[in-house]
């Protein structure tokens, strides 16, 4: 990336990080650690809630040159305000509005990718909805901006390699290079950056984020997953969507399900455990957060979990 176009704000406590991450479950059961990739995308992370900053911006006394300052999080850098000409999400959102099958009694939010991929000039919104958004700086925004932005390009993102390939029965049919699923092909360019939705997510989303919530935003477009948002996650109601998402996953049977008393959980509170908290108990406090009654008075008695669970079928009608 050309640092004498761009100012990149960059958490100096991410700055030149390194961990390692997982990706999607490779299988049904087990998911397949990935390399490194924090390090390849930090300049693309958001302000974090750190004591100070890092801005790399051009030096006062030569143009041609940087320079990197430490800021106090109450100051706001000059030009890394977001920009007030991103792109807007009615594309986005009028995919969602004619392909979604909304939910019932418990069931998964389904997308119509066979009615979506017959329509060449809805492939082509799609397209240019996701080039919109690869142009703008999400390295600018704040929080909740950057999580919706990030959100939205994932999902997007999955969609539209999904459509590209349909009829799938699953996701996982399509691979990258030899590995199961799409998720580390390269599918898109974002200030400079080549990325996969591996990266987005487990290179982006997890690590600046640090939330579980997290994975109640992105989907994988599987029944087993949390719902896809029927309509495009927006910074301006973030925390209540987010609420509602993962209370709707925990108390549908995909999420929690509890038979002949044992308790069956989705895998990604295996797959991602230290996400969630420490160890089994932190996860089942995790779910009593957002399950309602009865749901919410069948767990309690819980000290374990009997076993996890996922279904890989695209969600598909």
């Amino acid at each position: 990336m050309d640092m004498h176009k761009h100012l990149i704000l960059l958490s100096g406590i991410l700055l030149g990080a390194a961990v390692s991450t997982p990706v999607y479950a490779q299988s049904a059961n087990t998911p397949q650690n990935t390399k490194n990739t924090t390090s390849d995308t930090a300049a693309l992370l958001p302000p974090s809630s750190s004591p100070s900053v890092l801005v790399v911006a051009p030096s006062a006394s030569s143009p041609t040159s940087t320079q990197v300052v430490s800021v106090s999080p109450d100051t706001k850098p000059t030009g890394v305000e977001a920009d007030p000409a991103a792109p807007q999400p009615s594309a986005w959102g009028q995919i969602l509005s004619q392909y979604t099958v909304q939910a019932s009694n418990g069931g998964p939010t389904l997308f119509d990718y066979k009615a979506l991929a017959a329509s060449p000039s809805d492939m082509e919104k799609l397209a240019h909805y996701i080039q919109n958004l690869s142009v703008q700086k999400p390295s600018t925004m704040d929080r909740a901006h950057a999580m919706a932005y990030w959100a939205n390009l994932y999902n997007a993102l999955t969609v539209q390699v999904v459509a590209q390939n349909y009829p799938v029965k699953s996701i996982r049919e399509i691979k990258s290079g030899w590995h199961k699923g799409p998720w580390r092909r390269e599918l898109v360019t974002v200030e400079g950056e080549k990325l996969s939705l591996d990266s987005i997510e487990h290179g982006i989303m997890r690590p600046t984020f640090k939330t579980p919530l997290v994975h109640y935003m992105v989907n994988c477009a599987s029944i087993g997953c949390p719902n896809l948002k029927p309509t495009p996650w927006r910074a301006e109601t973030l925390d209540a969507d987010l609420e509602n998402a993962a209370r709707t996953y925990i108390n549908s049977p995909r999420g929690v399900n509890i038979v002949k008393g044992r308790l069956t959980v989705s895998s990604i509170y295996r797959w991602f455990r230290k996400d969630f908290g420490n160890n089994e108990a932190d996860i089942i406090a995790h779910l009593l957060a957002y399950a309602d009654n009865p749901l919410k008075a069948r767990i309690v008695g819980f000290k374990k979990i009997d076993k996890y669970k996922y279904n890989w079928d695209v969600n598909a009608p």
